[in-house]
């Protein structure tokens, strides 16, 4: 074979694997997004998040995920941790906001967001992150949920329990999901009905919930939280409206949406504020 044949043959088995991405510069940042094809680390400059103070009526879940989180930071023993529960309850709010809280209490900790279409590539990400051993990384999967047909979670399975190498000490995984067990109930129940081992397909199932350390759940909100959220927002950015108003427009808004729930909340204080004049 001619050497232009063995540099094409090269090229092309480059592309299918490529070179390990580099680490980028973690002081850069505060946060970073994980990318595939080709692997990467980009940085956020700008983390939307809210104020720790402004995440009302779910105050045993907030205590709890910053003690566990400032244990990580401080280099002591932590449980990765999946808050699972009601829509619009601030589960991915309190993940943000508790990082922000331990940075700003001068503690390392670096948020590293991957999305759960890139679960395959956790392996190539915590080998990444495991090199920046003077680092601590808070790796954070939002809206975690699996499928029928859904093969995601195993790949996840040994990173959070198990495996050779396990998880690097310097990474704390947190995940949100609407659901306790991270999957269907009928896909349970399926699994239940027709399996040639009903209990042994079960525990596969749901296995992966169980090697989370810390779960915390979140309920529907009552309406005095839910009004309390929103005087929260306007005692926060300066809006000043009689309760009697405020209370009877949050309710009437809350109505229409036919839920309550801090997504609510701050969806009807943003058309509050903007009736106002407030800039948030």
């Amino acid at each position: 074979m001619t050497a232009d044949g063995l540099t094409r043959i090269a090229a092309a088995l480059e592309r299918l694997a490529p070179a390990p991405a580099a680490a980028p510069d973690f002081s850069e940042a505060e946060a970073f997004v994980w990318h595939t094809s080709p692997d990467r680390l980009d940085p956020v400059a700008d983390v939307s998040r809210v104020d720790l103070s402004l995440l009302l009526g779910i105050d045993r879940s907030r205590d709890t995920l910053l003690e566990n989180t400032l244990h990580f930071a401080r280099g002591l023993p932590a449980n990765n941790a999946l808050l699972w529960g009601a829509r619009g309850m601030g589960k991915s709010s309190l993940v943000k906001a508790v990082h922000a809280e331990v940075r700003r209490r001068s503690l390392p900790l670096t948020i590293v967001e991957l999305s759960r279409e890139d679960l395959p590539s956790i392996g190539r990400l915590l080998a990444l992150l495991r090199i920046a051993r003077d680092q601590r990384f808070l790796l954070f999967c939002d809206d975690l949920s699996f499928s029928h047909d859904d093969q995601h979670y195993k790949a996840l399975k040994a990173v959070l329990d198990g495996g050779i190498e396990g998880r690097p000490a310097n990474v704390i995984f947190y995940a949100t999901s609407n659901r306790r067990h991270l999957m269907p109930r009928d896909m349970i129940e399926n699994e239940r009905s027709s399996a040639i081992n009903p209990s042994e397909a079960v525990e596969e199932k749901v296995s992966l919930s169980d090697r989370f350390g810390l779960w915390l759940g979140f309920h529907p909100c009552s309406q005095d939280d839910y009004l309390a959220m929103i005087r929260g927002y306007c005692g926060a950015h300066g809006l000043v409206i009689g309760e009697d108003e405020l209370r009877a427009e949050a309710i009437e808004w809350q109505a229409t949406r036919g839920a309550r729930s801090g997504r609510v909340a701050w969806q009807f204080f943003t058309d509050l504020a903007a009736r106002h004049g407030v800039r948030i």
